[in-house]
């Protein structure tokens, strides 16, 4: 079942970064977005999100996907990495989305906060100021936000940016399990071309020549091989 469909894309602002964007996205999906800096990468994803309409084109959203179900972890400003809130209060700040009007979280979504963060191996640290938490462990409580409003689908922005080894790997394996065991829906832009290549099962490139399809289709791509020699990947000669 489609969810996502984008059809026709121009991204930018007053001079189009790409154009004639064609893809869709499936249930259960796994796709990395790669590109250059600059290429128009976070540029689709907030157009996705409707944070910014697109210059031609529309974004039209599957049966019975609705806004309030997708989470959305964006890129942290060094502001937000010292918000002086608890783990709690930032992951309950999820929730925002499905209160309406209502000026308090109810008795479901502060159970969805607790599970969210238990999901994320963080519900020890619930009273702990956000501040005082490693990047990893704040990305962890982020993305546990992100759940809070997620019942589909995730819009990850290069998540692992900044973290250390250990906690990439960690961060991975959690989206990982989330897209396989829970079966959500993720889009993620990552730089981590090893990553993608191990686990996403769709990759959309932007840059000079667009390529959208799956990770064997585009190691034995023109743009594929091009930004794989780029980047020093093995993966570029197994066409």
């Amino acid at each position: 079942m489609i969810q996502i469909n984008c059809q026709g894309l121009a991204l930018g602002y007053d001079a189009a970064l790409v154009r004639g964007l064609n893809f869709s996205v499936s249930a259960g999906d796994y796709l990395c977005i790669l590109g250059e800096n600059g290429s128009g990468k976070s540029t689709l994803m907030k157009t996705i999100l409707g944070l910014q309409s697109p210059l031609e084109g529309r974004v039209s959203w599957g049966e019975g996907v609705k806004a309030q179900e997708i989470g959305y972890l964006p890129q942290q400003t060094q502001a937000q990495r010292d918000f002086p809130a608890t783990v709690w209060e930032v992951t309950l700040s999820g929730c925002q989305g499905k209160c309406g009007l209502r000026p308090f979280y109810n008795k479901t979504e502060k159970e969805k906060a607790r599970l969210s963060l238990r999901r994320m191996d963080m519900e020890h640290f619930a009273d702990r100021c956000y501040r005082e938490l490693s990047g990893g462990q704040q990305q962890r409580v982020l993305l546990a936000r992100a759940l809070c409003a997620a019942s589909k689908i995730l819009l990850l922005d290069e998540p692992v940016s900044g973290l250390d080894p250990a906690a990439c790997r960690d961060m991975y394996e959690m989206i990982d399990s989330l897209n396989k065991k829970d079966g959500m829906t993720i889009l993620m832009i990552s730089h981590d071309m090893e990553a993608a290549l191990h686990y996403a099962s769709h990759i959309l490139y932007l840059g000079e020549q667009v390529f959208f399809g799956t990770c064997k289709e585009f190691v034995r791509s023109v743009p594929g091989r091009r930004y794989l020699k780029q980047k020093g990947e093995p993966y570029g000669n197994d066409a």
